[in-house]
């Protein structure tokens, strides 16, 4: 019987109930039907919410857009009539992707199987943190800066290690320069032979390197042959 007839049931004749079973019997059974009605709700709920966790990502044909802050983990060569579907869903720390998914902004690729994602290989993505290894040609995001490389890591692509800026860090070649920092010194053989700069914080007095950005209110002067492992210097002043 449907809870609405119940309760019409239930509520027909209150007097004439209480009177016969007593008030607290009378109560009781009006509070064993609200748990019954709550519980019903409750239900619902729940199968609704595990129908919206069931249905977090989607598949797509080839060719379609991507959705803003997913990723691609699965391949089906024979979907969408043979063009090639892939699924989609949000990015989380530690997931699978395929070759040729989007990286997300904060995350890095960490992982690599080359016959994973139904043979075109796959990437694992995590979320950036303090001295991460990412694989060769993983983003760098801001305000990190690449501090270390093994050449044969990530299944044979190369690691490289991502660490906060931070004053007299020694980066590898490649590495991007944070905003407000030069680069000071360079090791030609550092970081496992892709040679080594130092980055600093700008301020007067300090010799750059060639090609180092010269931050907004500063300007580069004298010259220093000898400076930056032979490379030559520029000491920076004010603007």
């Amino acid at each position: 019987m449907h809870e609405r007839q119940l309760w019409k049931r239930l509520a027909t004749s209150p007097l004439r109930r209480i009177a016969r079973r007593g008030l607290g019997a009378t109560l009781g059974a009006l509070a064993l039907m609200a748990a019954f009605v709550l519980a019903g709700t409750t239900t619902g709920v729940s199968s609704a919410a595990a129908q919206t966790s069931a249905a977090s990502g989607r598949w797509a044909c080839s060719g379609e857009a991507i959705t803003p802050g997913w990723v691609v983990t699965a391949w089906e060569r024979g979907g969408c009539s043979g063009r090639g579907s892939w699924y989609q869903e949000p990015a989380k720390d530690g997931i699978w992707t395929c070759s040729g998914s989007p990286v997300v902004t904060g995350y890095v690729t960490t992982d690599h199987t080359q016959s994973g994602c139904n043979g075109i290989g796959n990437w694992r993505h995590n979320l950036v943190r303090e001295g991460i290894w990412t694989c060769g040609g993983s983003p760098v995001v801001t305000g990190y800066v690449i501090t270390d490389h093994i050449r044969n890591g990530c299944a044979g692509v190369g690691s490289w290690r991502h660490n906060l800026a931070k004053d007299g860090i020694w980066t590898c070649g490649g590495s991007p320069v944070v905003a407000g920092y030069v680069s000071t010194d360079y090791i030609q053989n550092g970081c496992s032979g892709a040679g080594s700069w130092r980055h600093n914080i700008a301020r007067v007095g300090l010799w750059t390197c060639p090609g180092s950005p010269i931050p907004p209110g500063f300007r580069s002067t004298s010259y220093q042959a000898s400076g930056c492992g032979g490379l030559g210097a520029w000491v920076l002043a004010r603007a």
